[in-house]
């Protein structure tokens, strides 16, 4: 399913974000001038290309300024378990899911805000407790700075109905754009982090950050402790 996050509520703090280092910045140099002399080749370029015409490749193909935000899933909040009577057993499982795979990309050059898109690839699983065929999950992404401060987060639901006697689910969710904007030329995508992962309990967080796990066929019940 394609998406499309809104990070309205990251626009004026990402807008206070540290800039990273210039990279033309050296021993004795003044770093506000080397700032201002950047921003204002930046500025004189933009002009060139509006009184050219010069219509600029799809960003996708743009050549970044700098490096792309770490995308990764949290890992507290990577896979997604229900125990029925909270009883952390495989004969107890209800509905499950686990986050396989990220892949992403970005995009920005000039003062232009950084661009990712991003796919996420999901395995759902039907325990033996689960009620029914059908389950919403729920996931969220989130960006934060480099300290690890929350800039903006949004959740989005995933409808599954499980085919009839099975008990797996693949499903790839595509976020079409995460718009992250810069405090300056100089501040870069390593400025940002991009976090996935479903909205969990305390006990599933704990169970998952104690690295417990149960064999992928959970569907079939069985009595083995983890």
């Amino acid at each position: 399913m394609r998406r499309q996050m809104l990070l309205a509520a990251a626009v004026l703090a990402a807008l206070t974000a540290v800039p990273a280092t210039s990279y033309a910045q050296g021993r004795g140099r003044d770093p506000e001038a080397e700032q201002r002399k950047q921003q204002e080749e930046a500025a004189k370029k933009r002009r060139q290309r509006e009184e050219w015409g010069d219509v600029q490749a799809p960003l996708p193909q743009l050549r970044n300024a700098g490096p792309c935000p770490f995308v990764k899933s949290l890992y507290d909040a990577a896979r997604y378990i229900e125990f029925k009577d909270n009883r952390e057993a495989s004969a107890n499982v209800g509905f499950s899911g686990e986050i396989q795979g990220i892949s992403a990309g970005c995009a920005y050059k000039d003062e232009q805000p950084i661009e990712v898109t991003m796919e996420v690839l999901f395995e759902m699983g039907k325990g033996p407790q689960a009620e029914g065929r059908s389950k919403t999950y729920r996931y969220w992404i989130a960006v934060t700075d480099r300290n690890r401060t929350v800039l903006a987060k949004e959740t989005f639901e995933i409808p599954v109905t499980f085919p009839e006697g099975e008990d797996r689910v693949y499903v790839t969710e595509k976020i079409g754009s995460i718009t992250i904007p810069r405090a300056a030329i100089t501040t870069s995508g390593s400025n940002f982090e991009v976090l996935v992962g479903f909205e969990v309990t305390p006990q599933m967080a704990a169970f998952n950050r104690e690295g417990k796990r149960f064999r992928l066929n959970v569907g079939q019940a069985n009595t083995t402790n983890p």
